[in-house]
């Protein structure tokens, strides 16, 4: 398989639901098609549906592999916890997709974890503007700011306009999870 001439930066964002689910389904394609797929999840547990799915189709899937809450919620030390955490997470998948030439490579949730301080933001937007020619990006989560917005080539939002949460219905299996 060859590589792309030109990768492109994505981002899937907003409120509704579909986020991840757009962007393991780009994953799934790509990988369909032969592509090496390097797909990493930052403020997951690493225990949603898809995961064993990203994992049979031979795609490199990677996440903390604990939760450590909301940032509303979270202590100084959970805060400081998750900083070392999805830095870690982010160095490795980058250094990864570069140097062992990956041709997609999705963060999911990468945006919030930025967005709250847990992902060095001078180093993520180096690693943008200086990735591989090559590398197609992909970027979920809510409310990116103005210089991610500027770097990326697609952004599509995701508007909840009715969710069964609001009607008192908790995350389910195979849907939500």
């Amino acid at each position: 398989m060859a590589h792309l001439k030109k990768g492109c930066l994505q981002i899937y964002c907003g409120d509704g639901k579909g986020k991840t689910t757009a962007s393991v389904g780009l994953a799934v394609r790509a990988a369909g098609t032969g592509m090496k797929v390097y797909f990493c999840q930052v403020m997951k547990d690493g225990r949603s549906g898809e995961v064993e799915m990203l994992k049979k189709l031979g795609i490199n899937y990677h996440c903390c592999g604990e939760r450590l809450g909301f940032f509303w919620n979270m202590t100084e030390e959970q805060k400081a916890a998750a900083a070392r955490l999805y830095n870690q997470l982010f160095d490795e998948a980058v250094k990864t997709a570069a140097e062992e030439d990956y041709d997609l490579l999705v963060i999911d949730e990468f945006i919030s974890a930025y967005n709250h301080g847990f992902i060095d933001q001078k180093k993520a937007l180096h690693f943008f503007l200086n990735r591989p020619e090559h590398l197609e990006v992909v970027l979920t989560g809510r409310e990116p700011g103005e210089e991610l917005l500027e770097l990326a080539d697609y952004v599509t939002e995701m508007r909840k306009v009715k969710h069964p949460f609001d009607q008192g219905i908790p995350a389910r299996k195979g849907i939500e999870l």
